[in-house]
């Protein structure tokens, strides 16, 4: 099995989600949060604000904690035909923009990021991540921690 430590960033302002477009060297695409790998000996805290500055070119900070999730995408479910059974450990953060311009990211894989209006994100092609950190930014549950959600349809591990 694969494993994978990583850092989302939740940008909620003004009824509106900051949301990234992925398109991965492999073809497709899907809509994510800001967020990814973290690095060897690096913190979460630092990674999610270093990521939404690789990826969408804007400065945040970070609110608070909203929570963590861990799931495990079946061989047979993974992007990478092939691969092995993976497991993903997210910590979410709720995380303000303070500057910037939003573009693409340079040499990789989100092609832009975008300010969409949280009623629009159930029709997009998206991440079950995006579900999983508007879930937590909207009930803050003192666990931090949301039931999972279905992968089928619109929503992509």
């Amino acid at each position: 099995m694969s494993f994978r430590l990583a850092a989302y960033a939740v940008c909620i302002e003004g009824g509106r989600v900051l949301l990234a477009r992925h398109v991965p060297p492999t073809g497709g695409t899907n809509w994510t949060l800001p967020g990814g790998r973290v690095e060897h000996a690096e913190d979460p805290f630092d990674a999610v604000v270093r990521e939404v500055a690789e990826e969408t070119g804007c400065e945040a900070v970070v609110e608070r904690l909203l929570g963590v999730d861990s799931r495990v995408v079946p061989t047979a479910e993974r992007a990478v035909p092939g691969g092995p059974e993976h497991q993903n450990v997210g910590v979410f953060y709720l995380v303000r923009v303070t500057g910037g311009r939003l573009r693409p990211e340079p040499n990789g894989e989100i092609a832009e990021s975008v300010w969409t209006p949280l009623p629009d994100v159930a029709r997009l092609r998206r991440s079950s991540l995006v579900d999983i950190g508007v879930a937590l930014a909207e009930s803050l549950p003192p666990t931090g921690h949301v039931a999972p959600v279905p992968v089928g349809g619109l929503i992509q591990h």
